[in-house]
């Protein structure tokens, strides 16, 4: 057996990062002592496994003319649609204290694909990611993952799967690359194949040059890297993220998408939660629309918003004039948002200089519809906490 190098702590301070991702499940970890199979049930987890070229590596050596993939919708599901689901759920449903957050929702994910969960605040999406995870247990539903109930067999569903976590919870007394290593060994990943991993995992998320630097010297939007790269390191088939760029600046949440969207060239299962509309039309290829707690649309980002607004969409002021004129004629879908009327149809500029022949409209914008109109006509403009 190899001779540790582990820093010392590190079993002490594998426990509380364990117990901080996955608060509701903490005496599921594995033991000092215990096989990797016991912790996982996964023979592809046990020492001395590893294939001579990793996912890791192939995913390291890729090149933008490795293609993208292709949009999975229904209508375009393999014929063996049992072999090629990542994550199905029927009728899940979770409560707290009689509180209903996620209300009995059907989905299913597919293997390769990007999957995306939208809604407000308080829809459902994270409590959603928890039971996938297991960071959570249903109260009632199915819930499989990769055809294994996640309740029954937790320990194989958190092998399958890497996670990406809303909230921070790095080690603050750790480096960087001492928080990858220390998170490897949840996984029984022998040391030397832990560091290598460490190496091109840092590379793939600009953070070569942070390797020995503590936590807290981060910024915000490194720290976020460093969790996309620790939710990799098990070189996991599905990999969750809750909210992966809230908070970053343009650059750094561009760079999380190039990222993403190399991974899911290589067939990794993306699944992510989203406030940020331009963020799911980009990487999506077919979302949900969560609202208290239950799934209010779902479809490709292109057909919802075909389905719920238009091609293009006309602003100019919410003048009450307008507003009376708009409403009598019926046929013209539009919203009032901000002072100003937003008018969704595949003919703006007719509709526009109609009105400009009885009204003085001295300011107007045309655009594209975006999934922020889809999301705003479905779920509303109230402001959720």
């Amino acid at each position: 057996m190899e001779s540790s190098s582990w820093p010392s702590g590190f079993d002490e301070r594998r426990q509380d990062i364990h117990d901080r991702s996955y608060p509701e499940q903490s005496t599921s970890i594995r033991r000092p002592g215990r096989q990797a199979h016991e912790l996982i049930g996964d023979p592809h987890l046990v020492p001395g496994w590893w294939p001579a070229t990793s996912n890791l590596e192939k995913l390291t050596n890729s090149t933008s003319s490795s293609g993208t993939a292709s949009s999975l919708t229904n209508a375009e599901s393999p014929p063996d649609l049992a072999l090629s689901i990542a994550v199905e759920a029927r009728g899940l449903r979770k409560e707290f204290d009689g509180l209903v957050a996620v209300d009995s929702i059907d989905f299913q994910v597919l293997k390769g694909e990007c999957f995306g969960f939208l809604g407000p605040n308080g829809a459902g999406k994270t409590t959603t990611m928890k039971m996938i995870y297991c960071a959570s247990p249903r109260t009632s539903g199915r819930l499989l993952v990769e055809a294994l109930d996640v309740d029954t067999f937790p320990r194989e569903t958190k092998a399958k799967i890497g996670v990406s976590p809303q909230e921070e919870n790095l080690d603050p007394d750790f480096t960087v690359f001492h928080n990858l290593i220390a998170y490897s060994r949840y996984f029984d990943i022998p040391r030397r194949v832990a560091e290598a991993r460490a190496e091109k995992l840092l590379d793939f998320v600009a953070l070569k040059e942070k390797r020995d630097v503590v936590i807290t010297e981060l910024s915000g939007g490194m720290k976020k890297r460093l969790i996309l790269a620790r939710a990799l390191l098990s070189e996991p088939k599905i990999v969750i993220l809750d909210e992966p760029t809230t908070g970053l600046d343009p650059q750094a949440r561009h760079l999380i998408w190039d990222r993403l969207e190399e991974l899911r060239r290589q067939g990794v299962t993306i699944i992510l939660t989203t406030q940020y509309m331009e963020e799911a039309a980009r990487l999506c290829d077919r979302l949900i629309v969560m609202d208290k707690g239950k799934i209010i649309e779902q479809g490709t980002p292109q057909s919802l918003v075909e389905k719920h607004v238009a091609q293009r969409v006309l602003e100019i002021p919410a003048e009450p004039e307008v507003i009376i004129e708009l409403e009598k004629l019926g046929s013209a879908l539009f919203d009032e948002i901000g002072g100003r009327l937003h008018i969704y149809t595949n003919q703006p500029e007719t509709i526009l200089a109609d009105l400009q022949k009885r009204h003085a409209i001295l300011r107007s914008v045309i655009r594209d519809a975006t999934l922020e109109d889809v999301f705003f006509r479905l779920t509303g403009r109230e402001l959720r906490d």
